[in-house]
């Protein structure tokens, strides 16, 4: 299995224009809620619980954050069950609110994503490798941690293979 930091290292590679990765910030949240909240429906009980393909799914996508690193994914998993709560009360909602919600983030989310990629000149991460879709969110959740000071030591493997971020004029001047 390959470690964190060639996850993020390869999905940060696609990354390093500051402008795009601040639409990641909103983009992937976005993604991330509208899909929990389309796969919130259908939902069967389970001992009492709520058992969706988005509960499913979510307990996967933890499981494989944490046996990447136990810290990141303690916060990936609150972040993912807050997304599936979220998702749930949305797909509760009438039919064509849910559809018009959840659709409207998905389509909405990404659409800020391929902003975002403009500004890089470079394609999303997912293309050349669809493990990028799972990556993307803990890519955010290690780029915050990096901007409050967090987890230097994975900053700095992750910059040594891929070079640091630039902004939009570093950018503009590396073309």
């Amino acid at each position: 299995m390959r470690s964190l930091t060639d996850h993020l290292s390869s999905y940060a590679a696609y990354h390093r224009d500051r402008r795009n990765i601040a639409t990641h910030f909103v983009g992937i949240p976005m993604i991330v809620l509208g899909v929990a909240a389309l796969l919130s429906r259908p939902a069967v009980a389970v001992a009492g619980v709520a058992v969706s393909p988005a509960l499913v799914i979510t307990a996967g996508a933890i499981a494989f954050y944490l046996a990447l690193d136990r810290r990141l994914g303690a916060v990936m998993a609150a972040f993912m069950a807050l997304a599936v709560w979220a998702g749930a009360e949305i797909a509760a909602l009438a039919t064509g609110t849910w559809l018009a919600v959840g659709g409207g983030l998905f389509v909405a989310g990404w659409a800020i994503q391929f902003v975002g990629h403009v500004f890089e000149g470079r394609k999303p991460a997912f293309v050349d490798d669809l493990i990028g879709l799972l990556v993307g969110p803990l890519f955010i959740v290690a780029e915050a941690g990096f901007a409050l000071g967090l987890r230097g030591e994975l900053r700095e493997a992750i910059e040594s293979r891929v070079g640091p971020t630039r902004s939009g004029r570093e950018q503009l001047a590396a073309r």
